[in-house]
């Protein structure tokens, strides 16, 4: 008896049609009604985001999209009313706007005018006519959000930080990244420093503050009094931060990953304090702070061994450092010492006898390195990633590498 894929139960289709990428899941309910009805199956588009275009009318694209159960939707160009989509998608989960350079104030408030409890991730990243304003409307309609993306959002102030503050009290993961207005004031509102105002995003895990160039250490002190269940704290290009700041923080027992890149003012005193605290951090990057040297490593080898990622790219540290540190190091998969250009074949050795566990290295722009020492790294046991830009190597050389199952 000939058995065909049209006599499987719909069910066991749209399992298989579950295994499919997006533009073929679609494909598949082109083919014929029963392929149709197993393709719109509910459990085929488990966590699908659709990607939009909204450039004409379509009465039918939300009607599919609910039909199918998806719930996300990421808008790629927006030359429509924004409150089609919210009043299309009534459970909305997941909305990404990312990059919709024409959203403004207006349109937000246009879509945004009664309670959408079932949104809870809003992408308004590079939205850069989006102001304080409508984040009114978001910290009144959306309070049941835990996301929130606002990297480049660049008119937003304290005023703004103070609304998500009020309203917002269940986010979990905030994105600030360029908000250059933003001060100590608004990360206060944020930990709950000003309680008769607001009571604060005290739920917060994920806080990114990269390049809000007005933050001091007062904001570090503000996030280790109020925000004490945070695990991921990015500081990148903070430059008006300093060692006297990472005092505060090194107490937070919650934090697992600190990005401190390119904070010109951290320092190895500004290690020690993170060294000698009660922090469990499992990443740590402090690449371009050229304050921070080999004494930074013997600090992160007595209090940090249990980092599992460290950043160390343009540090001014030396084999002596390496030596320092890896033999206390022994759980570390993700070692990042591009264009540390004092490490010599010797460290490489030093980190070949003692990170046997090592999945990754960036020896980016190590010029001081050489074919024996970059053999000795190629033979760790578990190493998938190595970069090695800006190495020079002969012709012969890279044939050599390339066969020590390496990816460059």
């Amino acid at each position: 008896m000939e058995t065909h894929i049209s006599c499987l139960f719909p069910e066991l289709l749209a399992m298989i049609f579950g295994y499919l990428d997006v533009r073929d899941k679609g494909r598949a309910a082109q083919v014929c009604t029963a392929w149709r009805d197993a393709a719109y199956h509910k459990s085929v588009w488990r966590g699908v985001e659709a990607k939009l275009h909204l450039r004409r009318a379509n009465p039918s694209l939300f009607p599919s999209l609910q039909a199918r159960g998806i719930r996300r939707v990421q808008i790629l160009s927006l030359r429509r009313s924004l409150s089609y989509v919210i009043q299309g998608m009534a459970n909305i989960e997941s909305l990404n706007l990312s990059g919709c350079y024409n959203l403004t104030d207006n349109g937000l408030g246009h879509a945004f005018v009664q309670e959408i409890g079932s949104l809870r991730a809003l992408n308004l990243s590079l939205c850069k006519q989006i102001t304080d304003s409508s984040l009114g409307r978001i910290a009144q309609y959306l309070k049941g959000l835990e996301v929130l993306e606002l990297g480049g959002c660049s008119n937003i102030t304290n005023t703004g930080l103070l609304l998500i503050a009020w309203g917002l009290q269940r986010l979990k993961s905030l994105n600030l990244r360029s908000c250059r207005h933003l001060s100590d004031v608004g990360i206060g509102h944020l930990a709950g420093m000003t309680r008769s105002a607001a009571e604060g995003c005290l739920g917060l895990e994920q806080l990114t503050l990269q390049d809000c160039q007005k933050l001091t250490d007062l904001s570090l002190k503000h996030i280790s009094r109020g925000l004490t269940g945070l695990r991921l704290l990015n500081l990148s290009f903070c430059g008006g931060i300093s060692d006297a700041g990472l005092l505060h923080l090194s107490h937070m027992g919650s934090l697992r990953s600190l990005n401190l890149r390119s904070c010109d003012n951290i320092s190895d005193t500004g290690i020690m304090h993170l060294a000698m605290g009660s922090l469990r951090l499992s990443g740590l990057d402090v690449s371009f702070c050229d304050k921070v040297g080999d004494q930074s490593l013997a600090y992160i080898a007595q209090g940090l061994d249990g980092l599992k990622s460290l950043s160390l790219c343009s540090c001014h540290i030396s084999d002596d450092g390496i030596n320092r540190m890896v033999r206390q190091m022994h759980g570390l998969r993700t070692l990042n010492i591009g264009q540390c250009v004092r490490i010599t074949d010797k460290g490489l050795e030093l980190i070949a006898e003692h990170l046997s566990q090592l999945t990754g290295i960036d020896l980016y722009g190590c010029t001081r390195i050489t074919k024996r020492g970059l053999e000795r790294i190629t033979q760790l046991p578990c190493l998938k990633v190595l970069n090695l830009g800006l190495w020079q190597m002969t012709d012969s050389e890279k044939v050599r590498t390339y066969d020590l199952r390496m990816v460059t």
